[in-house]
This record gives structure tokens, sequence and C-alpha cells, in this order.
């Protein structure tokens, strides 16, 4: 019986493919690329009922779209090998199983698809204006600007902005995963994405020295990696495709992953990355709940206090580690040394827990400047957060590989969580490191202050 019910259910699948009842992305190839394409933009509705199965939905027909709900539009950027993007399928899934909304996907492939950039690049605007006319359609039907949301990936950002600035920033939220910088870096608000196309602008930058715009667009912009190289992409052109656009297409996976359960990533408001990375930047001082912004679908959070700040915006830099879910867990190392000399270096800290399983953290973006008997926190970040920890090792280097081997003398070591600050701390006291030599210890409870 169950052979049979299979049977029969493989049977209305390969039906309905036959008879193109779900429609699908355009798919085009490299040739049509070359060639060049009109553009032509084709909407599809996905909804919690049909998550798998797209409905081609236009200004006359709204399909199955349910106009009181939130509808989030997902819009592309330049295709130059015609293909769909590859995380266009996940995207959906995420959005739906997060909330019960319409996705809309806006296909504008046939315009997005060429080899000449700037072809792609002019064409935003008109994209924008299909969306309008859609969307005007939509509010004549009973529904809201504020349940509109719009996500955009590199042009994308662009037409988002585009399509906002017709309603004076009154849509609910636009989002820009790492919008195009090409042609759009140093033009004026009116012509890219600007903080006031809609209540709400967050964005990701993820390639700001190629393909991503640098300076902020937002009301937040986060800045993963200091926007910069990506942990885990090509650092060279041997590297093939992934090379070109596996920076610019991260910001796209990061806010995936805030979509899953199984992390949230924390960004913190800084001036810069330096400081963020030297410890300065690791409390937001807000009456928020949620601390500190977290990035992607849970950024509009702040919306509320972001809206009271002079002007109405932020940047936020956080580290990643090199694959999904992309979580980095944040500790402080607070040392305190006893050397009679400076001593300059970096260091190198493993934990370990009763089961065996080790998390490392390399703090060596620059030297660390130890003084006699003063503090020095450095800011550890590690890829696995363990919850009890049985020992520690901890590495000194000067980063020399000629001279002599320096020791330093720490009087106190202390290990702080983050993300986890009711965890109880831990310390060790009378250390001495051998340059460039391991020294494994387990910690003790540090003693609690007397209040």
């Amino acid at each position: 019986m169950l052979r049979l019910y299979v049977f029969i259910s493989l049977m209305c699948l390969v039906r309905s493919d036959t008879d193109e009842t779900c429609s699908s992305f355009t798919k085009l190839s490299f040739h049509s690329a070359v060639v060049g394409t009109g553009l032509k933009v084709k909407l599809m509705l996905y909804t919690g009922r049909n998550w798998t199965c797209a409905q081609v939905i236009n200004s006359t027909d709204f399909g199955n779209l349910n106009v009181t709900k939130k509808t989030t539009f997902i819009v592309h950027g330049f295709r130059p090998t015609g293909s769909p993007p590859v995380w266009m399928e996940a995207l959906v899934r995420g959005l739906l199983i997060v909330e019960d909304m319409n996705v809309v996907v806006v296909d504008w492939n046939r315009g997005a698809a060429t080899v000449l950039y700037h072809y792609a690049s002019s064409r935003t605007r008109k994209v924008a204006t299909v969306l309008k006319e859609f969307i005007d359609q939509m509010l004549a039907q009973g529904a809201s600007l504020d349940n509109i949301y719009m996500i955009g990936v590199s042009l994308g950002a662009h037409i988002s902005g585009f399509v906002g600035k017709e309603y004076n920033g009154q849509l609910g939220r636009i989002t820009g995963l790492d919008p195009a910088g090409p042609l759009f870096n140093g033009k004026p608000p009116e012509d890219r994405l600007d903080p006031r196309d809609a209540q709400f602008v967050d964005v990701i930058h993820s390639d700001i020295d190629a393909w991503g715009y640098k300076e902020p667009l937002g009301n937040i912009d986060f800045y993963p990696n200091g926007g910069l190289d990506q942990p885990g992409c090509p650092k060279t052109i041997f590297g093939g495709m992934e090379y070109f656009k596996c920076d610019h297409q991260r910001s796209v996976y990061l806010y995936l992953s805030s979509l899953r359960d199984n992390c949230n990533v924390t960004a913190y408001p800084c001036n810069s990355y330096r400081d963020y990375r030297n410890g300065k930047c690791v409390s937001c001082f807000t009456p928020q709940e949620e601390s500190c912004p977290l990035l992607g679908y849970s950024a509009d959070k702040w919306k509320d206090y972001l809206r009271e700040k002079d002007p109405p915006m932020t940047k936020a830099f956080f580290d990643t580690a090199e694959k999904e879910p992309f979580c980095i867990y944040h500790y402080f190392v607070d040392i305190i040394t006893w050397n009679k000399n400076i001593r300059r270096g970096s260091i190198t800290i493993k934990l370990r827990d009763k089961a065996g399983n080790t998390t490392e953290s390399k703090i060596n973006h620059e030297p660390a400047i130890f003084q006699k008997y003063n503090q020095v926190s450095l800011l550890a970040r590690f890829n696995q957060d363990l919850d009890t920890v049985a020992a520690i090792s901890l590495v000194f280097s000067t980063g020399s590989v000629v001279g002599p081997k320096y020791k330093l003398r720490i009087l106190r070591m202390k290990l702080r969580s983050l993300a986890h600050p009711e965890r109880p701390q831990l310390c060790r006291y009378d250390l001495i490191l051998m340059e460039n030599t391991e020294t494994v210890f387990q910690p003790i409870l540090c003693p609690k202050l007397q209040m």
C-alpha cells in the first residue's frame, strides 16, 4: 500500500512538472548573458501552503497572495552567467519557516543576465517601476506599507531603495545584502539605497573592497570581519569563480543563518573594526532586552532605539567562523603581568572540556602591550562554545623567529564569557609562559567580588 502511495505521489509530481503548474526561476545560458537579454520581470509567489511551488502573479492577478499579511520581496542582483541564484530556495524556505507571510521572488534574470555590468545596473530603476505598480495595486486591495519588507541583494538592494523612495520612506523595512558598489559608490542618496528609504533599513557589508558598497547605507550597517575578506573564502584567483563571488555572497549566507535556531550572530556597535577587535565595543549600554543588535532577520529589534538617535544610524562589527552557522563566541582574557620590562606580543588561548573537545583563539591582530601590574583585556573569539572548561592552554609569542626567547610572567589570568556573563569566571595565578611554548593548566573559580 505504501509503495502504491509513493508511486501515485511521484506520478503527480511528474504531471505537475509537465503541466508547469509550478513556476521556476528563469534559467539562462552563459551564451544568453554574452548576447544580452531584454528586461522582463516575473513575480513568483510562495506561501506557507505552497512554499515549494511558485505561483506567477502580477498587478492584475494576485493569485493566492493575502494582502493582510506581511509580504517580503526578494530582489536578486547582477547575474553574469545567467544562472539562477543558488541561495534563493533556502532563503524562501527560511523566511516562511520563521513567519507566516507572502514571499515574492522578483525574477529579473532577463535583464540582469549580461556580462556587461553597467547594462544590468542601468535597468534597476525599471525593475523598481514594475514593483511600484504591483505594490500600488496591493495597497488598493487593502495592503499596508508597514507590512512591506524588501530584501535586496547587490543591485537588488538599490532597486529596493528606489521602490522605497517612491513611497517617501514609508515601506516597513529594507534589508540590503552587500549592496552593489561599482557605479553606485559616491552617488547621492537619490541614486542609491539610503536610510530614509524605509521605516527601518539594515545592511550587511561583506565585500567592501570589490563588489560591495563601503560606506553606511542604513539605520544599522553590519560589517562582518570588517567587511573585507571573509573566512573560508579563497584568497587567490586559483580559487576559481569562488574567488570573485564568495565574499560578496557571504552576506546572503549570514542572513540565512539568522533564520535558523542553531545560533544568533551578535554584532557590536563601534566606530571601527579595530576598536571592536581591541575589545572597546562589547557593551551596548542600551535599555534593550537584546543587549546588542542581532544580525539578519531580528535586526529590527533595534528599530525604536535607533529612531531616537541623531542621526538614526550606527555601524556594528563582528567576526564569523569560516562556515555555517558562522557564530563566534566572545570571551575576555584579562592578564596582569609582573615583568620588569614591557613585553609586546600575541596570545593564543585554547580551551578544552571534560569530553576532550577543544577550541582555539589566536589574538594576534596587533601586538598587545604587557606592563608590570597593568591589566590587559584581550578579546578572544572561539568557534565553539564549551559549557564547562576543564583545561586552558596559553602560548605567548613576540613574532620573532630569531633572537632570545622571552618569558611572560603572569600574576593573574582571568577568563570571562561575554555571551554568557552568568557563567563563573575562571582564574589562574602565578604562571610563567616561555615564548612559543604551550603551557597547559587547570583553571580555578575566581573569587567573587565582595560588596
